[in-house]
């Protein structure tokens, strides 16, 4: 499936026959502090750097009435972030997975993450478009 748009997730998930929990990574960009010049400038050119998990929150679909919503929350809950990774969990028997059954793949995420494995995560910029990574 190609995603234009954070919301084109967000109708696709309010759509699957299974209800669903979309599980939410914030991360920072930059670059470490024994980053070479060459490394620096690439990095104020858009290319390379690192990222770092900042926060995380899991939400149905339900709960989210667009992206704006969710990037809204996130500015007031927590440090500046400039990507945002999504995955999704579906639920069973007609019921979506809960908070609780969520947490260890939170976890799972952010260590990915800090692994540089994003390849299983749909990655949002600020304004809720799809990210290419690699």
């Amino acid at each position: 499936m190609t995603l234009a748009s954070f919301d084109d997730l967000l109708q696709s998930a309010r759509q699957q026959p299974e209800p669903q929990r979309l599980l939410f990574v914030f991360a920072g960009a930059g670059v470490s502090d024994d980053a070479t010049p060459e490394q620096r400038a690439a990095f104020e050119a858009g290319e390379g750097g690192e990222l770092t998990p900042l926060m995380c929150v899991d939400k149905s679909p339900d709960e989210l009435a667009s992206f704006a919503t969710l990037a809204e929350e996130a500015r007031q809950a927590g440090p500046e972030w400039a990507i945002v990774f999504v995955a999704a969990m579906s639920g069973r028997a007609g019921r979506a997975p809960t908070t609780q059954e969520a947490e260890p793949y939170l976890r799972k995420m952010v260590q990915a993450i800090e692994a540089g494995m994003v390849g299983n995560f749909a990655p949002f910029d600020q304004q809720g478009r799809p990210v290419s990574l690699g």
